[in-house]
């Protein structure tokens, strides 16, 4: 069972294909998954990539569409979202962040009154269509006379976005961009509590299952009674199987073909990240460190054989060349050198760079 929950999921993940057919733009794909984790904008350009045959150039230029969007929807972290979700996924889901705040504002010694006017800022600055940069941003709340030393002038973006005033855009060059939310997406949805809760538990078991509820639990923030009225609003679309995991219908048109891929996979890709139990990637627990060192939350880039992860891997960009340096989580054979080096190709292809792999 667990080979075939593997090669499902897989599908699930768009890293194969799909018998429900798969999106072919970076909206689809990110549609498909409701959102992807995206506060590393390498890592999440890469996971979009290893599902979509364009380059990085080409999905930067298709982020500038205004279709997807980051922000914090759910757990106090970034992802990119369809920018027409947005504002109900932070309705039902990031409002949960806002619990926090005001500890964290005692915490960092941020006045209410002070993030308050650091947001109303901030949305002046941004009105007619502005866009700044993260200095930018930061400049003008300094010469607003707000204070933002120490963690004070990241709380004051964060709590702007989750508040839904403003969202992340996409780069310019290396530097992270801010916009008003209102703005960038300018025909939000509006779907009830109810159905809310229908789209994003179909979203999540579309994209991730075989999955239980914990793990839609682990990954909205939801409560339990929350992500299981969820389940119940998606219908049929949805399956449970007798074990309790839950999966598109569409994944049982087909039987699983064998698993014999090799993948390299981005750190915070939702193969990993995407999931409470995350044994099933793995064959042995203790290779889990390898992957998130000790349980920091910053998960390796992973070489992942037939759904397994075998390696790490960390890259060095150069200007002609992309130097990967593979760390094997258990012997890898000769005759499977070339395996990895297979599957790392498409990550060059998609930078653009010739490929320089370097085991320790």
């Amino acid at each position: 069972m667990a080979v075939d929950s593997l090669a499902l999921r897989l599908r699930s993940l768009l890293l194969r294909d799909h018998p429900g057919g798969r999106p072919a733009d970076v909206a689809g794909v990110v549609r498909w998954f409701g959102a992807m984790q995206a506060q590393d904008m390498a890592s999440v350009l890469w996971s979009l990539g290893a599902r979509l045959p364009l380059t990085s150039g080409a999905i930067s230029t298709a982020l500038e569409d205004r279709s997807v969007v980051r922000t914090w929807p759910m757990r106090g972290t970034v992802h990119l979202v369809p920018s027409a979700d947005a504002r109900w996924m932070l309705d039902l889901m990031g409002v949960r962040a806002l619990a926090g705040a005001a500890k964290r504002r005692e915490i960092i010694g941020l006045s209410e009154a002070a993030a308050e006017r650091g947001v109303e800022t901030l949305g002046e600055a941004l009105a007619g269509g502005g866009r700044l940069t993260r200095a930018e941003c930061l400049r003008t709340l300094t010469e607003a006379g707000i204070d933002v030393s120490g963690q004070q002038g990241y709380h004051m973006l964060w709590y702007a976005s989750q508040r839904g005033v403003t969202a992340i855009a996409p780069h310019v060059g290396k530097e992270q961009t801010f916009v008003l939310l209102d703005e960038w997406a300018s025909s939000p949805a509006a779907p009830s509590r109810e159905e809310a809760l229908g789209i994003i538990a179909l979203r999540y078991f579309r994209s991730h299952g075989p999955a239980t509820v914990a793990d839609l639990v682990r990954w909205t923030g939801l409560t339990i009674r929350d992500c299981r009225a969820g389940v119940a609003a998606a219908g049929d679309a949805l399956v449970t199987l007798p074990d309790g995991q839950i999966l598109d219908r569409a994944l049982l048109a087909s039987e699983p073909p064998e698993l014999d891929d090799w993948l390299a996979l981005p750190g915070f890709d939702e193969y990993m990240l995407g999931y409470k139990d995350r044994s099933l990637m793995l064959s042995d627990p203790s290779h889990l460190n390898a992957v998130v060192p000790g349980g920091n939350g910053i998960f390796q880039s992973t070489i992942v054989r037939a759904g397994v992860v075998v390696a790490t891997w960390k890259r060095t960009l150069g200007p002609k060349k992309v130097t990967v340096t593979v760390q094997p989580l258990a012997k890898i054979k000769v005759a499977d050198r070339r395996q990895v080096t297979a599957a790392l190709q498409p990550y060059a292809d998609f930078l653009e760079l010739d490929l320089d792999v370097r085991r320790p």
